[in-house]
């Protein structure tokens, strides 16, 4: 209660300023809808489906590559870490891919799969891939030394110490990278869906904007910003402070 009760009271001061700009009459009502237009907005939207159809096919489309994307940068952070060879080679590329934007694989995208789906999952995977082989690697070289080295002295072989002991202590680390490469598929899909084709939160915006409807351009940012408040919050977040406390790394 203590934690909701700032939030609840910022939310009401900009809603506020927001109703006291539109008073001001600055600009036209079709450039800066008040928050009670924005509301009608998303309102009409989830009674005739628009916003319901459009989060389904967006999270449908994030799925998919998100998954691609846990899968590929486990199995390539494990080989980094495991290998030395891997990380010398490949190691300093992966820095260099997380730095790209995701906008900047569109044009790629496109070029190879055209406009569709396969476009829109493919910026998605490499959105959400760097940050996972990041943290993947990163927890498996720092198990600590001697929980390997009484494994060893236990008898267990490679594959038993992978799998009973250095996975399970990389477990938070994981945890850090599924969640950053959620927010960061999220952000891609997003870029994708602005250029891409079909339906998603990401054409709606574009065709609000096509059409002049600022209140539903505004009601589709806020959409996804909600959406992906929502998910690192009250899945992500908790799902790691979970884990940090079951591993006893939270202070």
């Amino acid at each position: 209660m203590k934690k909701l009760l700032p939030k609840t009271i910022f939310i009401l001061l900009i809603l506020a300023i927001w109703q006291f700009l539109f008073q001001l009459n600055i600009w036209p009502d079709f450039l800066f809808p008040s928050p009670q237009m924005v509301m009608i907005t998303l309102i009409e939207g989830f009674k005739d489906g628009t916003f319901t159809f459009a989060i389904t096919a967006s999270f449908k489309r994030l799925l998919i590559g998100y998954s691609i994307s846990l899968l590929f940068g486990l199995m390539l952070g494990v080989l980094i870490a495991s290998f030395q060879l891997i990380e010398d080679t490949i190691g300093p590329f992966i820095l260099a891919l997380q730095s790209v934007p995701s906008v900047v694989w569109l044009p790629l995208a496109l070029l190879w799969f055209s406009m569709g789906e396969k476009a829109i999952i493919f910026v998605v995977v490499l959105g959400g891939t760097w940050n996972m082989v990041i943290n993947a690697s990163t927890g498996i070289k720092n198990v600590q030394p001697v929980l390997i080295k009484a494994a060893k002295t236990m008898g267990v072989n490679k594959i038993q110490l992978f799998w009973k002991v250095i996975l399970p202590a990389a477990v938070p680390h994981l945890i850090t990278g599924m969640r950053l490469s959620w927010a960061f598929s999220w952000r891609a899909l997003m870029a994708g869906e602005l250029i891409g084709s079909g339906d998603g939160l990401g054409q709606i915006l574009m065709w609000g904007r096509d059409m002049g409807n600022m209140s539903l351009v505004i009601t589709v940012i806020l959409l996804i910003g909600s959406i992906g408040y929502l998910t690192d919050n009250y899945l992500f977040k908790k799902a790691e402070t979970v884990v940090l406390n079951r591993w006893g790394l939270n202070n």
